[in-house]
């Protein structure tokens, strides 16, 4: 009851929530893709990856989502140039790419002396949200959610058979990159909600859920998209409650819906599995 009594009353509360669920929704959904690819550690370069963006948008004054989203779109392109143009494995150019952005962008925070804002960077402060970003937030979610859209047939084949898709005369490394855009700008609306150190969580575990509850991506990305809303909402409960750190709150709430699913999915489940593969 106190918490829709502070949703009436506290305008900062109703942008926390709406800012939450719009990043649930579009981190559950890009993360589909993402694990069906194999790509979870991509989620994670990217995430780190922003961070010299967001340092050099405050020492410039302007709003962290330009700089955040530059850096993410260039790192992409640094992994895939390093591994195609070298014998370097992607997993490798990834580690490279995204330990020595990061590093970056620790030394440029301290250079811009803003140890308070380094701390809601890594680990988000939704509570805090200003107008700016949460419109910002709306705005990708939406662009996102279209392109998706859109372009879900291209996703859906080069996802499950690239080999396929370029016989069907798709442009597959066309595609990756498109998807590691959508990629860096879902990072990037996510950092004021759950941070960067947090926002790979958001990406993978709301999908991981999904993906053992159905094998039709169609319904596996409605289900992921409403299981990081959901976990959006406990989270923020918990948080404003209890006074916790709103991302660490949405990503454990995440987390528990997983442990939920993994132990008592119907087909895919500990007991229920189990039990229809000895039947």
């Amino acid at each position: 009851m106190l918490f829709l009594e502070g949703l009436m009353e506290y305008a900062f509360l109703q942008k926390a929530l709406l800012t939450s669920v719009i990043v649930g929704v579009v981190s559950g959904v890009i993360g589909s893709f993402i694990i069906l690819r194999g790509m979870s550690l991509m989620g994670d370069a990217i995430s780190h990856a922003v961070l010299p963006g967001v340092a050099v948008s405050y020492m410039l004054g302007v709003n962290f989502f330009f700089g955040a989203a530059a850096f993410g779109v260039i790192a992409a392109l640094g992994i895939g140039f390093v591994n195609q143009n070298s014998r370097i494995k992607n997993d490798t150019a990834i580690g490279i790419v995204f330990s020595s952005f990061f590093a970056l962008g620790i030394i440029m925070i301290s250079l811009a002396q803003s140890s308070t804002d380094l701390y809601h960077i890594l680990f988000g402060n939704v509570l805090a949200v200003r107008n700016s970003d949460m419109w910002i937030t709306f705005v990708i979610g939406v662009v996102v959610l279209l392109l998706v859209g859109l372009f879900y047939k291209e996703l859906l084949v080069s996802s499950f058979d690239p080999v396929m898709a370029e016989s069907y005369g798709l442009r597959v490394r066309v595609l990756h990159y498109f998807l590691m855009t959508l990629l860096t700008l879902v990072t990037v609306a996510s950092l004021q909600t759950v941070g960067i150190i947090l926002v790979v969580a958001m990406l993978i575990t709301p999908a991981a859920t999904a993906y053992l509850l159905t094998n039709r991506l169609s319904v596996m990305l409605f289900l992921a998209g409403g299981f990081g809303a959901l976990s959006a909402v406990i989270g923020l409960y918990f948080s404003y409650m209890y006074n916790l750190a709103s991302g660490a709150s949405i990503v454990l709430a995440a987390t528990v819906l997983f442990i939920l699913v993994f132990i008592f999915s119907p087909k895919q489940g500990l007991i229920f599995g189990k039990r229809s593969v000895n039947q």
